[in-house]
């Protein structure tokens, strides 16, 4: 049950922050709970706060550097020679018939 409640907790958190998974991932592994970053959403009145996102980014900066889970890169195949035309090759002037 308590599990339970904490994976609806993350995803409330992840709803009204606007993170993505990649945030949540950062935020747990800096220690921080559900309700600490909802507590922390700036409000209309609070301009000099940075959104939640930003800030799990710069703290996260700052505790590990530049750590961040990369994704793997897209194999992109060589590009094939096109096949060269017959024509190209042999000249009508050197045929035989």
């Amino acid at each position: 049950m308590a599990n339970n409640k904490n994976a609806e907790a993350w995803a409330e958190a992840k709803k009204r922050c606007r993170l993505n998974a990649a945030d949540i991932q950062k935020a747990k592994e800096l220690g921080m709970s559900p309700k600490s970053l909802i507590k922390n959403i700036p409000s209309p009145k609070q301009q000099w706060k940075a959104p939640v996102k930003v800030w799990i980014n710069e703290l996260y900066e700052d505790k590990f550097g530049d750590r961040t889970v990369k994704t793997p890169k897209k194999i992109e195949k060589p590009k094939q020679q096109e096949k060269p035309v017959i024509s190209d090759i042999i000249d009508d002037e050197y045929l035989p018939f």
